[in-house]
């Protein structure tokens, strides 16, 4: 099933015989292991087979645990998990907050910096994936995290990048759940991809939320 996202390029989402288009940000909503594996291993799957630089952020388990799960379902792409060019595993401390503290317009200079160096080369489609469970530790500035949810409706679109975010709804609240709803406008629940009925563009979710980051960037 095609599901128009942008006027971009098509790609395969790896799950549900679902494609869309690049420069798209979905969270993917989920309450099982099960039920998280089966969109984000055969979304990376797809990804290796389309050789697209891929990163990685999990968090209910162990970057060594995707590995070797990863490995035995999809054999054919086993070695593609140990090249740094293809594919990039990122612990949430690694990719969220290096320095201890967790801050949007930080997060805005790294994923401009990772997306430029990813092009000097050429055009590179990216395809990115992380775990949100980080985020219910005590970490200084996590609140900003749905500032910063917002904000990459800035960055993303136009860009060949495509970006999962996945929320286990059994350890977040419902209020911030609607938040996760409120700042992505794809939503994936039980399965399926949709267009989130609940979306708000950033700039109306942030003047009324975080009006402190309602400044578009410039590149």
């Amino acid at each position: 099933m095609y599901l128009k996202t942008s006027d971009q390029p098509v790609l395969a989402l790896g799950f549900g015989h679902y494609t869309c288009n690049w420069g798209v940000h979905i969270c993917g909503l989920y309450e099982t292991e099960a039920e998280r594996d089966a969109i984000v291993m055969g979304y990376l799957h797809a990804g290796d087979l389309a050789r697209d630089l891929q990163f990685y952020c999990p968090t209910e388990r162990s970057a060594d645990d995707f590995v070797n799960v990863y490995r035995q379902l999809y054999p054919d792409c086993a070695e593609y998990v140990y090249d740094r060019q293809r594919f990039q595993l990122r612990s949430a401390r690694e990719l969220y907050y290096p320095d201890g503290v967790f801050s949007p317009w930080a997060m805005d200079d790294g994923l401009n910096a990772f997306f430029n160096e990813s092009q000097r080369a050429g055009p590179r489609n990216i395809r990115a994936a992380a775990e949100m469970v980080w985020a219910l530790e005590a970490i200084p500035g996590v609140e900003h995290l749905m500032a910063y949810e917002s904000r990459l409706n800035y960055f993303i679109p136009g860009k060949p990048w495509i970006s999962i975010c996945l929320y286990n709804v059994t350890k977040f609240s419902g209020a911030t759940i609607m938040d996760v709803l409120r700042t992505h406008p794809y939503a994936i629940s039980g399965g399926v991809i949709t267009e989130n009925p609940y979306y708000q563009d950033p700039d109306v979710w942030l003047s009324q939320n975080a009006p402190e980051f309602l400044i578009r960037p410039t590149n």
